[in-house]
């Protein structure tokens, strides 16, 4: 290798290191220009920035999508745990219920199971001894019958269903024939209701009962829902069958609810129809279920007169075999008065008719006073029947209004449904 010679360090010098300018010269390629410096670009800082602040938004927004889905969580859990409980409320075994029968110190009691049976348990001792009192409906432990709760005291159901919320749509007024009636029931039943304070100025006790008696279809149901309307007081509706029960008690058990009901709500009025269902004379020679039914009997006889006083609740009864009453209830101070619901005259069927008769289009030719004689000996219930029967055969024939033909062959078709024998399976009006 030959020395750099003096000639070339000059060169050397001026050139930078690593470029042989001899090399690029003898292969004809020219240094790069400034103009190729813009080949090589340097990112955008705005750029930059913006996904900086984006990346920035996407975590923010994932943060509170975390604390939104641990909160569901948190929600979902408790949801879960509540749910578990109720399941093993569900899966736990029935409670007995139960009557307290006497307390006998702080950890014993003598209870009756709702079989009738008394057992002598144990009882919470976290229940107080103001709760736990003779005749406090309890709730007994299905296996060891300790006392577990104290149940507050409830009406049977067909007790509270008794009660009538929306009043009837009957006005004294749709009750044709039996003014007098209306009269005798208004001052004996509303007039205390309205005005106990002249009662007691009088010195006298107001009525406590009216019992309504007569045949079949006379309307005497219908004047207790005629009272139901227009009075504002408590108004208990039940049928006399509906007292009489299967097991020994219970018919006396709800009469004394539903006399307390009543008690609870007055001002009231009770209204029993067909009260000789529980009502019949007491006889010795009796099975077991006429002996349940005196029973009933007995309870109605203390509710109605006995020690606890009534002066806010009235008592309506409905009967159409008064000669099957006992005498006990039929006595004063039980059903202080007897209305006698008996068969329209020719003024009571005169208003019946024009109360049914006035709201269907008549022919010219119908004479109500031919149809009063028509209709001799019939109910309100009957002459009811034969004013819709008329009005059916106009519709049938496709007529605009009732012509005498028509009432005449309803008062014959009305006539044969009550003459017909008692064993037949038609249908009788009334």
């Amino acid at each position: 290798m030959n020395p750099m010679s003096d000639a070339d360090i000059p060169w050397f010098n001026s050139n930078s290191v690593g470029e042989d300018p001899r090399g690029m010269a003898e292969s004809g390629a020219e240094r790069p220009g400034d103009d190729d410096k813009d080949i090589i670009q340097r990112p955008d800082l705005t750029d930059v920035d913006t996904e900086v602040r984006n990346l920035r938004e996407h975590a923010q927004q994932l943060l509170v999508d975390k604390t939104y889905l641990e909160n569901e969580v948190g929600q979902l859990k408790k949801r879960s745990a509540r749910l578990e409980e109720e399941l093993r409320h569900l899966r736990s075994p029935p409670f007995i219920i139960g009557n307290v029968q006497d307390i006998l110190d702080d950890e014993r009691a003598i209870v009756r199971s709702s079989n009738g049976t008394v057992f002598l348990v144990s009882r919470n001792l976290r229940l107080s001894e103001e709760e736990l009192k003779p005749g406090t409906r309890v709730a007994l432990n299905q296996d060891s019958l300790s006392i577990i709760d104290v149940l507050t005291d409830a009406h049977d159901p067909l007790v509270a269903a008794a009660e009538i919320i929306d009043a009837p749509e009957v006005l004294y007024s749709d009750l044709g024939g039996l003014d007098d009636q209306i009269e005798r029931l208004k001052d004996a039943i509303e007039l205390p209701l309205m005005q106990p304070e002249a009662f007691t100025r009088f010195g006298i006790s107001p009525p406590k009962g009216v019992l309504l008696c007569g045949p079949p279809g006379t309307g005497k149901t219908m004047l207790a829902k005629a009272v139901a309307n227009q009075t504002k007081a408590t108004f208990l509706g039940m049928v006399g069958s509906e007292l009489a029960q299967k097991y020994i008690g219970e018919g006396g058990r709800l009469v004394r609810e539903l006399f307390d009901l009543a008690r609870q709500r007055a001002p009231s009025i009770i209204f029993i129809d067909e009260i000789d269902a529980i009502g019949a004379k007491r006889l010795d020679a009796a099975t077991s279920g006429d002996r349940e039914v005196q029973r009933t009997l007995m309870q109605l006889l203390a509710e109605m007169d006995g020690f606890s006083e009534v002066n806010d609740v009235k008592i309506i009864a409905a009967t159409n075999r008064p000669e099957l009453l006992d005498e006990a209830l039929l006595r004063p101070g039980r059903f202080d008065r007897i209305i006698e619901i008996p068969l329209p005259d020719e003024e009571g069927r005169k208003a019946i008719l024009a109360l049914h008769l006035g709201k269907m289009p008549l022919d010219k030719k119908v004479k109500v006073s031919n149809v009063i004689d028509q209709t001799d000996g019939f109910s309100g219930a009957e002459i009811k029947a034969l004013c819709i029967e008329a009005g059916i055969r106009a519709i049938k024939d496709e007529r605009k209004n009732v012509i005498p033909d028509d009432i005449s062959e309803a008062v014959d078709v009305v006539r044969k449904n009550r003459n017909k024998p008692k064993d037949t399976d038609l249908v009788h009006y009334g």
